[in-house]
Parts: C-alpha cells; structure tokens; sequence
C-alpha cells in the first residue's frame, strides 16, 4: 500500500491555502475554526514540517504550501474527473447558471443549442436574476455578474467574490439603438438630432445616457426621459418604439440582425466592464463545468449571430 497522507486533512489543507484563511476555509467547509486548524496541523505532522506561519492575526501558506496545494488541487480535479468517466456514461447531469435577465434572453439562451450539440448529456438549468451586483448566495455551479472595472481601472473581480474564481468571456460597448419604426422619414441624420426626442433610461444603468451623449459630444438633452426599474422593459420599451435607448453590443445583436432594432450611429460607443462567469472555489470541478466555462469563452469570442451554427 502506498503511503497517503490523511485525505480529509489534505480537503482542509487545499481550502486553507486556497482562501488563504482559516476563517473562510472553515465558512466555505462547515467546520469551525479549531478542526481547520487541528486537521492542517496534523498533516503538518504527517509532513515534518510548517505549512503555514503567523502574520499578525492570520495564518498564512509558505511558498513551499502554496505550492503543494496547488498539485493536490489539480489531483482533487483528476480524481473527479476519473470518477465521473467511471460512472453512468448516460447519466444526465445538472449544470445550474444564474444569469442576468437581459444576457439570458438576448445572448445566453439564443446560444445554447451549440452547447447542448456539444455536450448533449448536459442539462442547463437557467435562473436569473434583476441585478448585476446581487449577492452569490449559492445554489449554482457557475454564476454570471458584469466585471467590476475595465482593465486596470480595478484590481478585479477576486476581490468583489473572493470565494469564486472568475472568468472574463464577453466584452460589452452601448450604443444608441431603436425600433425601424421610430427612424422612418429619416428623422435621425445626425447625433444632434436626439437632443428633442424621447429618451428611454433605466434605473440600474443610471450613465448610460450621460456616457453616451460625453461619447458623441452633446450637451443634456431636452426631450421627454422615461424611466424603467430594469433594463430587460427598457429593451421592450425601445423594441415598441417608445423612444430611443442605449443598448450593449454583442448582448442585443440578435435584435438588430433580425431588424426588431437599429443602431443609427454604431461607430459612436461607449466601451463598458464586461462579463466574467464565477465559480465557487467548493464547486465540483466537473468536466462538464470545465465545458461549459470554455464554451462561454468561445462563444464570447465568437464571430457573427447567435443563430450561426
């Protein structure tokens, strides 16, 4: 037999170093504070020597921890992957994504179908969610949140959802959009031509106008502004016509291939944070959720509409 060391203290080990806390090991395994340090201590035993140091009021890894928990992190995604390919190769699988309404409706779900020829033994379960900002209270494998900042404005996401690993995937510019309807007589020649027109706005996207106009070099406006709680009924609103709207390119490229939407001035945009999709550290890291992690990737980068095969 070989020689292993304790595996529930190698569990306990690979959390500690990973959130590099004993309080969030403990908060992410259920344990307290004392049996995350009694199991780190007995592998330190096991080894013959320290893997973590005091540094003030915390325990930290030594160079030489962090780099053996990273070799029995990928062992731990090894094994699982070992064990789902021993098991029932027919067996459905669960991935639940929480998703923003709008990249739900108009990038998300319009995609899907790719994923699903790609891995037909996975069934996503979708739930969304009104606010990009909304506290990550579990129940998912992967959730999906707008990233904090542009690059180099913020040190990122990790420190907005320091339990969860992010992935960028898809950058996001606004744009002026409307329906056909609202453009018909050529009433919009130039950008100055907004300043008297209905301007529809959302409440969780408060600069999206001000940013906009700043892009095109107009003053505030004059026209009549509506006001909505979400963005997905601001979308709607500028679909029926109601007035004009600032909408993100690639999310609502659908709508304006199909013609439901038309971008007057595409060449005028505002560049924003992009999304990124965040793994809890404690998820199982199934190839299914490697698959689907690397799909957004691809898809994020893909050319041309959703509808594409």
């Amino acid at each position: 037999m070989r020689r292993l060391p304790p595996f529930a203290a190698l569990r306990v080990f690979e959390v500690a170093a990973r959130t590099g806390s004993y309080v969030a090991a403990a908060s992410e395994l259920g344990l307290t504070h004392g049996a995350v340090s009694r199991q780190v201590a007995s592998l330190e035993t096991w080894l013959g020597q320290r893997l973590f140091v005091r540094v003030g009021r915390r325990m930290v890894a030594t160079p030489a921890a962090r780099a053996f928990a990273e070799e029995v992190s990928l062992s731990f995604d090894r094994v699982i992957a070992a064990a789902e390919a021993c098991g029932r190769p027919a067996a459905p699988r669960v991935l639940r994504v929480s998703v923003p309404t709008t990249l739900a409706m108009h990038w998300l779900i319009p995609r899907l179908h790719r994923f699903h020829r790609m891995r037909p033994e996975v069934e996503v379960a979708v739930s969304t969610t009104t606010t990009l900002q909304e506290e990550l209270r579990g129940g998912f494998d992967v959730a999906i949140r707008r990233e904090p900042a542009p690059a180099g404005q913020q040190a990122g996401a990790q420190h907005v959802w320091p339990q969860h690993h992010a992935t960028p995937f898809l950058a996001e510019a606004d744009t002026l959009v409307a329906s056909p309807a609202l453009l018909q007589g050529g009433s919009m020649r130039t950008p100055g031509d907004i300043l008297g027109a209905t301007r529809l706005a959302t409440e969780t996207r408060p600069r999206d106008w001000a940013d906009w106009l700043l892009a095109a070099g107009l003053p505030h406006p004059t026209g009549r502004r509506h006001v909505f709680d979400h963005f997905f009924v601001t979308v709607q609103a500028v679909t029926d016509g109601l007035g004009f709207g600032i909408g993100p390119r690639p999310v609502l490229d659908g709508l304006l291939r199909t013609g439901r939407l038309v971008a007057p001035f595409p060449s005028i945009v505002v560049p924003r944070p992009g999304y990124g999709a965040l793994t809890p550290f404690d998820a199982d890291k199934t190839p299914s959720l490697h698959a689907f992690l690397a799909w957004l990737v691809a898809e994020g980068n893909r050319p041309g509409p959703a509808g594409d095969s």
